[in-house]
């Protein structure tokens, strides 16, 4: 990891605080908290000092982790108000931000009541509180907490400079203590019954999580970009010091016994007794300050994204403090504190955390693995760095309670989708566009470089739709066709002159109505315009120079047109679309009959025809659609004696079984005096769809040819004309 040596950007002209104030101070006193006091010695006594100094590394390990990850990010934005929440809504946006965000919230607001709750419990052992409900006393210390938010930030931190001090002192007295009673420290573990090692992790891994408080006070710092990295970094490598001094110095003053069974075994080792208990006090109460000064700037973070309420934002008379939010976060404190069933919560908030670091992490590692331009942080490190930090978290949150883990992701997740469906929107970009494009990146050149085989054809398709209102029943076919599987594109061509009409914004116009259209019914499709000389040299063009890589177009579907003179550019564009390797269809739509029931398709084949595994695979396209399920296929072919009958039907068994379509093939024996155009009308006027192969007729021919594939149409109904580019191609063979 390097800093590189570019100046410091400035602040955002609204910070009061500085690095040791504003992140190093609340770090410090969140993360020295009451597990320090009241339960390293317990995790010495479980594990042996060898066990609790592996902990104590593995858990700061992860938190150091967070810390670069998060160092990284913030010198590389400007940083507002929402710690943490600002920092994965601008990275991977707003839903996944305000799905991390809220329990994130909430878990500070409750976190107000845990602490309080924590202190309340040590002050019983005074007897003149012992009088009071814990309760009361509690809501008292959250009421007195809440002024103290209320008249300011700056209140609030002076107040912590004395707690600090009331910490340090305990610190002295339980280092300076016990100089005299040196003995060796036990080096193996000694498990209590149902005590493991993961479960002690569980136990002390809370105590590495409190750099969440320094940086939800990025909106008052004087310049979150250079005082998160290093008041978070400074914290984690103080205060890891403090931990593995503290457990080495616990290991060498009692037995496994004595710190098992006794809380308050650093007061026994201490100097000064009396020290102990205000540290355990100055612990609680701090971790309580930070919860209660960091948890009502979030909410208003959320809030001012309307995520929520934007009331939420509120100072109430405050140019600084969100008031509104402070009376909000006191209100769930107490109320936690009277619900009184916090054992249940407790493990859910924790993996709210986590999950919080968790994503933090990943932000830092995907914005590096995406090489996003614009992630460009003077504290660089490498993307596994993140990654591994991610894993860690996530790998925490399953050691130390699966249930509680599974049920923080469904509430997350449920607020997400719930978020999706509000459609929030906001101008600011996020790295999932850097994700998409990536995996899109990479896709392309993998698959621009891959040996096609017939196997992995799907259906791209390009439709002439103008704007697709007009033309619904060509954009029904093409999402029958490709049932969501395949790559749709929905073209307007602008006949006329560039010059004219690009100034117009007639392009990017037609474009939006498309894209409009496409997202009011939910369909996976792509949208365009273009502007082009004349419909069909556009139509040429755009199907050459449509598509990137290995995604270009391989079929385009047009409606039949019913003029002679249509269908005779119709067939000479088709001529060039094949020459491009694209199979055509056209579809000519009977608008009275329409797509009928949905429960007959035909397939007209004329025994040699290169088109038929093409129509077959089409029409087995059209029948797994849901509005067509249940239809059969049938199979036609058209023979002119009886006898050759029975070799026909084998012969038509045959193919269906090569193209593992499931058809019924109908052999009809067509007297040669008979029109053929009568056939059709006997056997598929009734059908829902019937799919005929085409010729590719020279420029002599086409006017002729046009105007007897008109004429088959309109005696049967609804038909997809299809030309096959290449036959052999679109369905696997077995060599």
């Amino acid at each position: 990891m390097a800093v590189a040596a570019t100046q410091q950007p400035r602040g955002n002209g609204t910070g009061r605080f500085g690095t040791f104030g504003g992140v190093f101070t609340p770090n410090v006193l969140t993360i020295l908290g009451i597990i320090l006091f009241l339960r390293a010695g317990w995790v010495v006594g479980q594990t042996g000092l060898i066990g609790a100094l592996i902990i104590v590394a593995t858990a700061n390990a992860i938190s150091f982790l967070t810390g670069l990850s998060l160092s990284a990010i913030a010198t590389s934005m400007n940083v507002r108000a929402g710690g943490n929440y600002y920092i994965i809504s601008r990275t991977l946006g707003l839903e996944i931000g305000g799905a991390i965000g809220i329990p994130l919230y909430l878990s500070q607001a409750i976190s107000i009541a845990f602490y309080v709750i924590g202190f309340t419990e040590s002050i019983q052992a005074v007897a003149f509180f012992q009088q009071f409900d814990p309760r009361l006393i509690a809501t008292v210390v959250v009421i007195i907490f809440a002024g103290i938010a209320w008249i300011g930030a700056d209140f609030a931190l002076k107040i912590q400079y004395f707690i600090l001090a009331i910490l340090v002192g305990a610190l002295i007295s339980f280092f300076t203590g016990g100089w005299d009673s040196i003995g060796a420290p036990t080096l193996v573990a000694n498990y209590s019954p149902n005590v493991t090692f993961w479960l002690v992790f569980a136990v002390f891994f809370p105590a590495v999580t409190g750099i969440e408080v320094g940086t939800s006070m990025s909106g008052d710092l004087k310049n979150p970009s250079h005082s998160i990295p290093v008041g978070t970094i400074a914290s984690i490598v103080v205060t890891a010091i403090v931990y593995f001094v503290a457990i080495y110095w616990f290991s060498t003053h009692a037995t496994p016994d004595e710190l098992i069974n006794n809380s308050f075994v650093m007061r026994d080792v201490a100097r000064w007794p009396f020290l102990i208990f205000l540290g355990v006090w100055a612990a609680t109460l701090s971790s309580a300050l930070g919860s209660i000064m960091a948890a009502p700037r979030t909410l208003q973070a959320i809030a001012k994204d309307d995520v929520l309420p934007r009331m939420l934002t509120a100072q109430l008379g405050s140019p600084t403090e969100p008031r509104l939010a402070v009376l909000v976060s006191g209100v769930i404190a107490v109320i936690v504190i009277w619900a009184g069933d916090l054992n249940f919560v407790a493990p859910i908030i924790t993996m709210f955390f986590l999950n919080t670091y968790g994503m933090t992490n990943l932000v830092a590692g995907i914005e590096r693995l995406v090489g996003n331009p614009s992630f460009r942080p003077r504290f660089h490190i490498h993307w596994s760095v993140s990654i591994l930090g991610a894993l860690g978290c996530y790998g925490a949150m399953f050691l130390i309670n699966p249930p509680a883990t599974v049920a923080a992701i469904v509430i997350s997740f449920s607020i997400f989708v719930l978020l999706q469906r509000r459609t929030l929107t906001r101008t600011w970009g996020d790295v999932r566009n850097g994700i998409w494009f990536t995996l899109a990146r990479w896709s392309l050149l993998n698959l621009e470089g891959m040996t096609y085989h017939i196997r992995n054809w799907r259906p791209n398709i390009l439709v002439f739709t103008g704007q697709p209102h007009n033309r619904e029943e060509l954009v029904q076919m093409a999402e029958w066709l490709s049932m969501g599987r395949g790559i749709l594109s929905f073209v307007q061509l602008l006949p006329g002159t560039i010059g004219k009409l690009a100034g117009r914004g007639l392009r990017d116009t037609a474009r939006r109505q498309i894209r409009a259209y496409i997202q009011d019914r939910h369909m996976a499709a792509f949208a365009s315009a273009e502007i082009v000389p004349d419909f069909y040299t556009g139509a040429a063009i755009v199907a050459q120079a449509h598509g990137v890589g290995g995604l270009e177009p391989n079929t385009v579907l047009l409606g039949w047109s019913r003029s002679a003179q249509g269908r005779t550019a119709q067939l000479l564009l088709m001529d060039v679309l094949v020459r491009m390797r694209k199979s055509v269809l056209f579809l000519h739509m009977d608008e009275d009959a329409g797509f009928g029931k949905k429960k007959t398709i035909d397939v007209w084949w004329r025994g040699r025809s290169r088109n038929a595994d093409l129509m077959l695979l089409l029409a087995h396209i059209v029948a797994q659609h849901r509005d067509w399920r249940g239809a059969t296929i049938r199979l036609i072919r058209v023979i002119g004696n009886e006898e050759g009958r029975t070799q026909t039907e084998n012969h038509m068994c045959q193919l269906l079984n090569d193209v593992r379509v499931v058809g019924e093939p109908v052999v009809l024996v067509l007297p040669d005096d008979t029109p053929i155009t009568q056939a059709f009308h006997n056997q598929s006027r009734q059908t829902d769809l019937t799919i005929l192969g085409m010729n590719r007729p020279n420029e002599e021919e086409s006017e002729l040819y046009g105007q007897r594939m008109a004429e088959l149409s309109d005696v049967i109904g609804t038909v997809l004309l299809v030309h096959s580019a290449d036959a052999e191609e679109l369905l696997e063979t077995e060599e």
